[in-house]
C-alpha cells in the first residue's frame, strides 16, 4: 500500500510554456532528498488539462525514469470521456507508474451509476492499481461513499483521494471500506485530521514548497502521533490557505519560482499569479519557515 506524503507536482515549464525537462529532473530530486514519499505526476496540479496526450504520456515516462523505484510514482490519467481515460491509463501503465489517479468526470455530471460504470471500465481494461479521486469543488460531480464502496470490489481500484475536506465523510468510508482500500486526503487543510481518522496519506499541493515538512507531518499522522502531527502541521498551516489565493497551481507554481525550483511558466487559461498576490504568498513561505 502507498502511504505517507505524496506530492502533487507542478509540471515546470518554460516562459513560452513548453514543458521544462530539466527543472522537472531537478524537481523529483529536490523530494526524493526531503523525504517525499510519492509523485503524482500530471494530476490536477500538474496541468494536465493543459498538456497534450503526447506530452502527458512524456512526463510520467520521465518521472518514472528519473525516480527509478526510489518512490511509487502515480499518475493522473482522469478524463470526462472513459475511452479517453482508458486510453491515458494504458499509456500510464506502458511508462510504467505504479498507479493512476483518477478523476471523476468534470463538466458532463454523471449519474452514480454513471461513475459507477465509467470507473468500472477503466478497472476492467487496464490491469494497474488505480486511486479514484473526488474533487467535487471543481467537477461539479460528488461521488457518494455507497458509489465508492460499490467499486471496492474491483481488486485494482486500491483507494481514493477524497478532496472534499469533509471529516465525518471520509472516516464513515474509512470505517466501512475494506482494510486494504487506503483513504487518503485531497485537502491539504484537513490532511492531517484524515490520516489521524486511518487515512494513509496526503496528496500535497503544499508539499510541492514544504516536502519536508508535510513528509513528517503525515509520517506523525499515519502513527497516531496527534500531538506531534498537529504541531508540525501548524508550522505550515498559512501555506494550506495562501497557496490558494487563485486557481490551483497558480500560487505554487509562482512560489516555486520564488524559491528557484522553476520558471514562471504556465498555460492559459491558467496565468501567472497576480501582483496584488505576491506579497501575501511570499509572507507565507517566510511563516512556514521556508525563506527567511
Amino acid at each position: 500500500m502507498i502511504t505517507g506524503s505524496l506530492v502533487a507536482l507542478i509540471t515546470p515549464m518554460k516562459s513560452n510554456g513548453d514543458v521544462d525537462k530539466q527543472k522537472l529532473d531537478e524537481l523529483i530530486e529536490f523530494h526524493l532528498e526531503a523525504g517525499t514519499h510519492g509523485i503524482v505526476a500530471v494530476g490536477t496540479t500538474g496541468e494536465s488539462a493543459t498538456l497534450t496526450y503526447e506530452e502527458h504520456s512524456d512526463v510520467i515516462r520521465q518521472v518514472v525514469d528519473t525516480v527509478k523505484g526510489r518512490v511509487p510514482v502515480i499518475a493522473g490519467t482522469g478524463a470526462n470521456s472513459t475511452h479517453e481515460a482508458i486510453d491515458l491509463t494504458q499509456r500510464a501503465k506502458d511508462a510504467g507508474a505504479d498507479a493512476c489517479l483518477l478523476v471523476t468526470p468534470y463538466y458532463n455530471k454523471p449519474t452514480q451509476e454513471g461513475l459507477f460504470q465509467h470507473f468500472k471500465a477503466i478497472a476492467e481494461a487496464v490491469d494497474i492499481p488505480q486511486i479514484l479521486y473526488n474533487v467535487p469543488g471543481r467537477t461539479a460531480c460528488d461521488m457518494s461513499n455507497e458509489t465508492v464502496l460499490r467499486l471496492t470490489e474491483f481488486e485494482n481500484i486500491v483507494g481514493i483521494k477524497d478532496a472534499t475536506g469533509d471529516l465525518s465523510r471520509a472516516k464513515d468510508l474509512i470505517a466501512s471500506a475494506p482494510s486494504e482500500f487506503a483513504v487518503y486526503s485531497g485537502d491539504d487543510p484537513t490532511a492531517v485530521g484524515l490520516m489521524l481518522l486511518g487515512g494513509k496519506g496526503n496528496i500535497s499541493v503544499t508539499a510541492n514548497v514544504a516536502p519536508k515538512q508535510v513528509a513528517q507531518a503525515a509520517e506523525a499522522a499515519i502513527a497516531g502521533d496527534e500531538e506531534l502531527a498537529e504541531s508540525l502541521d501548524a508550522k505550515v498551516a498559512v501555506l494550506h490557505e495562501k497557496l490558494f489565493v487563485e486557481s490551483n497551481p497558480i500560487p505554487v507554481k509562482w512560489a516555486c519560482a520564488e524559491l528557484g525550483l522553476c520558471d514562471l511558466g504556465i498555460r492559459l487559461p491558467l496565468t501567472v499569479l497576480s501582483a496584488e498576490h505576491y506579497d501575501v504568498v511570499r509572507d507565507a513561505l517566510a511563516k512556514a519557515g521556508i525563506t527567511k
